[in-house]
């Protein structure tokens, strides 16, 4: 027996265009009328499909992060990762405000921690929170826990890890009213240079300007569409 036809017209674009219109609205970040006009949708067209890509391409699994669960299994010495913060400006929002309000940015953001393999530049996981909250209570929020082996560097946002984690380095801060030591400052450079692989990773990131412009979206869709772009990243990072 032939297989029955799903009711309803056919879509005008085949799934590899739909996929494709999707990607470019995440890199471009305009409006769903403007999409629309490039590929002969209506605005409530576009929004659907874009709605129903995100969904189809989070369920099948082929864009996932490792996640949490391979730092827990990462025991080796030669294993290092590295923590970072990038902030994504929001519309003011009409209620809440001092909670998505960042001081860092002077503006409200949204906060994506982005956790990468340092030799590999793999992302691990990512962690998502409001403006207001500090990046330690991120990660503590987060629920991430390393491996006894693995090697953690942050930057002077997640001052007081080690506590939590033994092999856990961040730079050293200034003392107020003195200043750092040579072998102080050489300390800081040496984890700069590691560090800077987490800088060049949020920059590929947010070369997709919803993750860079000003997110006009509910929020409570950036975390997955967070999540689908960093797997991009990775499936493009193994060709």
């Amino acid at each position: 027996m032939l297989p029955k036809k799903k009711p309803g017209r056919r879509p005008k674009l085949t799934i590899e265009d739909q996929v494709l219109m999707v990607i470019q609205y995440w890199r471009e970040y305009r409006t769903y009328y403007h999409i629309g006009l490039d590929w002969g949708l209506s605005e409530s067209a576009v929004c659907r499909t874009v709605y129903k890509i995100e969904n189809i391409l989070i369920k099948s699994k082929k864009f996932s992060l490792p996640g949490k669960k391979e730092l827990w299994k990462m025991s080796s010495e030669e294993d290092l990762v590295v923590m970072d913060v990038m902030e994504s400006p929001i519309e003011r929002p009409h209620i809440r405000q001092k909670k998505f309000f960042s001081g860092k940015q002077g503006e409200h953001t949204l906060k994506t921690q982005v956790i990468i393999h340092q030799k590999t530049s793999q992302i691990i996981c990512l962690g998502h929170g409001l403006g207001r909250i500090h990046d330690f209570r991120l990660f503590k929020n987060s629920g991430v826990k390393f491996g006894e082996l693995l090697k953690v560097i942050a930057d002077k946002g997640y001052q007081g890890i080690k506590k939590i984690h033994q092999l856990s380095e961040t730079p050293i801060k200034k003392p107020k009213n003195k200043k750092l030591t040579k072998e102080q400052k050489k300390y800081n450079r040496e984890l700069n240079r590691l560090r800077i692989t987490v800088e060049h990773v949020n920059r590929r990131l947010k070369i997709f300007k919803i993750l860079s412009d000003r997110y006009r979206n509910r929020h409570r869709r950036f975390g997955l569409r967070s999540n689908l772009i960093a797997g991009i990243y990775n499936h493009e990072l193994a060709i």
